[in-house]
Parts: structure tokens; C-alpha cells; sequence
């Protein structure tokens, strides 16, 4: 048995809520994929699931953001930091406490091949993951999460 605090995040259209719970009881760990669909095409969409994936791995959980469609673009180098929203904390330095606390993140190899993303254009800790790697993470339990 295990005392332990979870405190959850939502954020919705700049509002952040918070859900503190307590317990005692064994604790478990999950793998969370975040899925992240937009690029500068729609900063607040490109940023809030790196916070969400960031409050995660900080609290020990396995953590993957998924990179589709526009989003696609930011496992490239150089690419977050072109993101920005007011209001908002840095993307670029988000993706590096992210990767830092033990983040993964995966580029789905359908968005970046069209886009000509390839393994040398990548930022550390992102790697480009085909269909089969991500249906294989779901069906053993990772926990898809949408925000935005």
C-alpha cells in the first residue's frame, strides 16, 4: 500500500481546473498517449497537450505524445519554437521538460513522410512510429487522451 496524491489538470479555452485526490491504496502506473493534431495552424491546439503530457510524466506516468496531421511538424527540429499562443507557456520548452521528465514522443510515419520529415530532421526523444506501433501501444492498455 502506497499514500499518494493525484492532482489532475483540465484546461479548456485558457481556463485551468484542478482536481486534487488523496488515498491510500497500491499504486498503479499508466501509459498515456496525447494525441497532438496541430502545429502553428492552431498553437492553443498545439500546445495543450504537451502540458497535459508534461503533468503526466512529472507525476510518473508513461507518457507519449502522438504527432498527427499538422502536428506532425513538430518533431522537426527547430519547428516548436515557431509555435506560440498568448497566454500560453513556450511549446519549445515544454517539449524539452517533457522529453526531460522521461516523455516519448512519436511522429506517425503516414503525416511525416508526405511532409518529408525523416529520422536525421528529428528533436531528441522523438522517433517516427508507423499504424501497427500505435494500435499495438492501445491494445496493451495505453490510455488515448484527446484535448483540444
Amino acid at each position: 500500500m502506497v499514500a499518494h496524491t493525484f492532482a489532475y489538470i483540465c484546461i479548456y479555452h485558457s481556463v485551468t481546473c484542478y482536481l486534487q485526490i488523496s488515498g491510500t491504496e497500491e499504486a498503479t502506473l499508466a501509459r498515456m498517449l496525447f494525441h497532438c493534431t496541430h502545429g502553428v495552424d492552431d498553437p492553443e491546439r498545439a500546445i495543450v497537450p504537451f502540458i497535459a503530457a508534461n503533468v503526466a510524466a512529472a507525476s510518473g506516468q508513461e507518457a507519449v505524445v502522438l504527432l498527427t496531421i499538422e502536428g506532425a511538424w513538430l518533431c522537426k527540429r527547430g519547428y516548436a519554437e515557431t509555435v506560440a499562443a498568448d497566454g500560453f507557456p513556450d511549446l519549445a520548452e515544454l517539449v524539452t521538460s517533457f522529453v526531460e521528465a522521461g516523455g516519448q514522443i512519436w511522429g506517425c510515419s503516414a503525416c511525416t513522410t508526405p511532409r518529408g520529415i525523416t529520422e536525421p530532421d528529428l528533436i531528441p526523444g522523438s522517433q517516427i512510429v508507423g499504424a501497427a506501433t500505435i494500435v499495438a501501444a492501445v491494445a496493451d492498455g495505453a490510455i488515448p487522451v484527446a484535448l483540444g
